[in-house]
């Protein structure tokens, strides 16, 4: 059941990228052109996407225990480290250079769309060079301590 409800929510999602535009890099590059030909219409995507986040965010909260799942899991650290601004900043950067994201990039695979097996690839490259050079500091700080 969790599987099928999993697979429902993305499909779900997946739908409103397609209906909201956001798998058109062009109209995404016009939302982030705030001093060129400006289209704000993808603002209010993001301040529906909040308003059904929070809803779903309270009822969660009321409830104390997930529809599906053993236990509730809603993220509490607030903190900022260097990591999170960085990737950040990589992802604006990212988003800015090509009008995608991760989600947009995976909806457009099975039209078979460059762009987006492009960006999918290039996405896959970089999380296994993340993971390389991760791997490679773990390594290394642990031959440091003598493990």
């Amino acid at each position: 059941m969790l599987a099928l409800s999993a697979f429902a929510a993305g499909l779900l999602f997946g739908l409103g990228l397609i209906v909201s535009q956001m798998v058109n890099p062009a109209k995404v590059l016009a939302f982030l052109d705030v001093t060129g030909s400006w289209d704000p219409s993808l603002a209010f995507v993001m301040v529906g996407a909040t308003a059904a986040s929070a809803i779903g965010y309270a009822v969660a909260n009321s409830r104390g225990i997930p529809v599906l799942g053993d236990r509730l899991e809603i993220p509490n650290r607030r903190d900022f480290d260097a990591r999170l601004i960085g990737g950040a900043a990589l992802f604006g950067i990212g988003w800015g250079l090509v009008g995608l994201c991760p989600g947009p990039a995976v909806v457009m695979l099975p039209f078979g769309l460059w762009q987006g097996s492009a960006f999918v690839v290039a996405m896959l490259a970089g999380m296994g060079l993340f993971a390389a050079l991760r791997s490679a500091k773990a390594g290394s700080s642990s031959r440091e301590v003598g493990v």
